[in-house]
């Protein structure tokens, strides 16, 4: 970061806080990095200082109630013009995202993330204008009726470096998540893909403008000092955050929210263990070792549901199994790292791991050249080494890095299991014509069951499909929360979403939703114990 003089002020991007892009109040600047050259990217952005974030909180307070009284309506047509507006700049937005991250501009950016970047948006709008995701619950003969509403202040986004559209702090399923239950906002972009972000805030603003909804609705700051967050997250306008990062950042930052007493969703740490069957090994070791390279590879190994712990007994076949993957694992790395900290950060885990006593197969050093590329990584350990200390194998990396365990039989597999942390996700690989592999796997799914958020079979984890049915999220530390998702609409709408209760109030007091006439009429509303799109 670069300090301010005055020569600088006229070059420096402007904030969006207050209805507006307006100059930023900032003691440094920073800027992006071309993680493919390594160089730094014009132009420069601005380190706030707490002056815009209170500003951006003045504003926003003022707007809650109004927010929370606007209608489903002007939600959905504040969200679907907004996907209408991204569509027209999709390649402008493409070109510096994958500018800003390296990431495969067509197969990532283009057919990837940026469909899910509108598909959420869409279907967001949808379960507004349907309603059904409030849960409106009535019992006619004691006249109390409830239903899920706004909490009442501003949710605050943190936005994660590895998915620049997906995730934004402008655009990602947070804010879809925040608008749609009817709350103003305040993002905090990445520094890794600051400029991808402020070409989506140009959109949203226009997108406000269209809708009807008041310009301050959404303020964007592209960085503050760690202070400043602690700071923001304690403020009393602030009902909720949503936080997607590092364990270390999350656990300081969740600290924080939680002597305010806010509500903290965080997305913090995540191996997800993937576990191979004795017979399904046989036969389809190079397949299966493939398969996992792919997917520990994706994006450069910089998803949260990288696998990142490939378990399995140890007998002649699952040998077999590891040379291929070291033959897999010897293969050029096709990506970049987002930044040096990710590439300083995966250095550090390969040091820890060998520390701990992990076995080095493959990799385990940068790569020389411009941009920012490491060796894929593999090591190995035995489950006995595992069990002794678990917690030092269990720490994610960015990168393709992934360590394979050895167990002797299937009770050690089960110990392994029994010993992770809570993930966001876990596989586990059988031949479904092995009555062996189908006894092992009784025994050991109700133990994985409750370690993760969502448990596969016989398919790798890195796919996160935009689906009512989707969760994300999972038990500590990949999140502080297990019961509540980042994807899936509208589950994710009910992190920011309280309970409204109405006790013997009139119907023409009561919000649309509990009146006797379905709003809709295809709403759901659960009804004297039944669900029912009828009115009353």
């Amino acid at each position: 970061m670069e300090n301010e003089s005055s020569s600088i002020k006229d070059d420096v991007e402007p904030v969006l806080v207050g209805g507006g892009f307006r100059p930023a109040s900032f003691s440094e600047t920073f800027q992006a990095y071309n993680p493919a050259t390594g160089e730094k990217l014009p132009p420069l952005y601005p380190v706030s200082s707490w002056r815009d974030l209170e500003l951006a909180l003045k504003e926003s307070r003022q707007l809650v109630p109004e927010l929370a009284s606007t209608s489903p309506e002007k939600r959905a047509r504040f969200l679907s013009l907004y996907a209408d507006l991204l569509e027209k700049r999709r390649l402008e937005i493409i070109s510096r995202a994958y500018l800003e991250t390296a990431l495969p501009a067509e197969a990532r950016l283009n057919q990837s993330e940026f469909p899910r970047l509108i598909n959420q948006l869409r279907q967001a709008a949808a379960a507004c204008e349907d309603r059904s995701w409030c849960q409106a619950t009535i019992d006619t003969r004691l006249n109390i009726r409830s239903k899920y509403g706004p909490l009442g202040g501003v949710v605050v986004i943190f936005s994660p470096n590895n998915f620049p559209l997906a995730f934004n702090a402008v655009g990602g399923s947070d804010l879809v998540s925040a608008i749609a239950t009817g709350h103003p906002v305040i993002g905090k972009a990445h520094p890794g893909h600051p400029g991808t972000t402020k070409l989506m805030a140009e959109c949203l603003l226009e997108a406000l403008r269209g809708s009807g909804l008041p310009l301050s609705t959404v303020h964007m700051l592209y960085h503050f000092s760690s202070e400043d967050g602690f700071r923001l997250v304690s403020q009393p306008e602030v009902a909720a955050i949503a936080f997607t990062g590092s364990r270390k950042a999350g656990l300081k930052l969740k600290e924080a929210a939680d002597r305010a007493g806010k509500l903290f969703y965080a997305e913090m740490s995540s191996v997800n263990p993937v576990f191979f069957l004795p017979d399904l090994i046989k036969g389809k070791a190079g397949f299966l070792a493939s398969e996992l390279f792919a997917s520990c590879s994706s994006g450069s190994g910089q998803f949260c549901t990288k696998p990142g712990l490939a378990i399995f007994i140890d007998d002649e076949n699952s040998r077999i199994f590891l040379r291929h993957l070291r033959q897999v694992y010897a293969e050029p790395p096709s990506g970049y790292l987002l930044s040096p900290a990710v590439q300083d950060n995966l250095a550090e885990a390969i040091a820890r791991l060998k520390e701990a006593g992990a076995e080095l197969l493959i990799g385990g050093q940068p790569l020389p050249g411009p941009g920012f590329r490491f060796e894929p990584t593999l090591f190995a350990i035995s489950g006995e080494n595992f069990l002794e200390k678990p917690a030092a194998f269990q720490t994610e990396a960015f990168g393709t890095l992934a360590v394979a365990i050895l167990v002797k039989e299937a009770s050690e597999m089960i110990k392994v299991a029994e010993n992770l942390e809570g993930n966001l996700t876990a596989a586990i690989y059988y031949s479904s014509s092995s009555t062996a592999d189908e006894k092992l796997y009784r025994q050991l799914e109700p133990v994985v069951r409750l370690k993760v958020g969502r448990l596969l079979n016989n398919k790798m984890p890195t796919g996160v499909a935009v689906s009512p049915a989707m969760h994300h999220g999972g038990p500590y530390p990949a999140t502080n929360h297990p019961g509540f998702t980042s994807v899936g609409i509208p589950s994710s709408f009910l992190r920011f979403a309280a309970r409204h209760c109405y006790d013997n109030v009139s119907d023409e007091y009561l919000p649309e939703e509990l009146r006797a006439k379905n709003p809709t009429g295809r709403m759901w509303r659960l009804i004297d114990g039944a669900w029912t799109t009828e009115d009353i």
